[in-house]
């Protein structure tokens, strides 16, 4: 979590994001169909998430699986919750905000994880000639801060909080896709965007090797403090390595873990069979990006505050 031809796999995805009407899912047994939330069309979310809709479907007898083009993190936690989605990509943090019913959500949402997934790194990337240094630099800029809705725009706000700014006031905020985000920085309509995604990032990709010096990311680890503080140790430090990008050295940037929720009322042995054909098919997932190769057994219960499933408990216990 063997599967081998790319471009079959992503003729795949790309069915997967448009089928018709879902039915619910029931048991294992009963099988059905699966709609997989994840985020934007060159984010690792919808990449992964056509991936895994593709091994479900192979593995899964009697299931059919899509995946979904969303805004990503509270979009995906919000449409789990009202029944429009069977799984969900989520961030770390967003995913912590739901159960406990704070920030973007009003009460608690009735979410549990499958498992701990990769980390998302956090990326800002700038144009050079902007003249930004730091996230306090951005007063005054034009910055794309992600879909509404999205864990990205969530980073987005705490990050620019952290750094004494208002995200309503002190920047023209830009509420951008990924895809559109690359496109407004390449044409010069924001001096800088927001990122929140796992290594590497095919827009990010494009949009360094379009723009070349034109182009820099930013350190954020003097901003971790602060975030801790006030949010937890959900977020923590680690470098984003100098030839994820070609970059000329390391970026110190933050990151949190991604999970895999689904409602807290899905039957245990689905929870456990979905679990479980993740992990034994995680090959398919690497071929398709290299963030997968974050997502290991030795981490999969560590969803706190967000509960593991008991199905997916049994299954990563048996898997171990």
């Amino acid at each position: 979590m063997r599967f081998r031809p790319v471009v079959a796999l992503l003729a795949v995805v790309s069915l997967a994001a448009c089928g018709g009407q879902r039915q619910p899912a029931g048991s294992a047994d009963g099988g059905g169909r699966l709609t997989i939330a994840t985020g934007n069309t060159t984010g690792v979310y919808y990449q992964l998430g056509g991936a895994y809709a593709s091994v479900i479907s192979q593995k899964m007898s009697g299931y059919r699986a899509t995946a979904s083009e969303t805004g990503a993190s509270v979009q995906n936690i919000q449409g789990l919750v009202s029944g429009n989605y069977d799984v969900a990509f989520s961030l770390g943090d967003s995913a912590a905000d739901a159960v406990n019913g704070v920030n973007s959500f009003k009460s608690k949402q009735d979410v549990v994880a499958l498992t701990r997934l990769y980390n998302n790194y956090t990326q800002v990337a700038v144009r050079t000639s902007a003249g930004i240094n730091s996230i306090a630099d951005l007063k005054g800029k034009r910055v794309s801060t992600g879909s509404p809705n999205s864990g990205t725009e969530v980073i987005a706000r705490r990050l620019l909080q952290a750094a004494g700014l208002d995200p309503a006031k002190d920047v023209t905020a830009q509420r951008l896709g990924l895809p559109e985000s690359v496109d407004a920085m390449k044409s010069g309509s924001v001096d800088a965007l927001v990122w929140s995604g796992g290594l590497p990032t095919g827009g990010i990709t494009d949009l360094v090797t379009s723009m070349g010096n034109g182009v820099k990311l930013l350190p954020l680890t003097d901003l971790l403090p602060k975030m801790q503080e006030k949010y937890g140790e959900v977020y923590s430090a680690a470098p984003i390595p100098a030839a994820t990008y070609k970059q000329p050295a390391d970026v110190a940037t933050i990151v949190v873990p991604n999970v895999l929720l689904v409602r807290k009322d899905m039957k245990d042995d689905l929870a456990e069979q979905l679990t479980k054909t993740l992990y034994d098919n995680l090959d398919a997932l690497v071929t398709v990006n290299a963030a997968a190769k974050g997502i290991t057994l030795d981490n999969a219960d560590k969803t706190e505050p967000v509960p593991l499933h008991p199905g997916a408990k049994k299954a990563i216990d048996g898997l171990r």
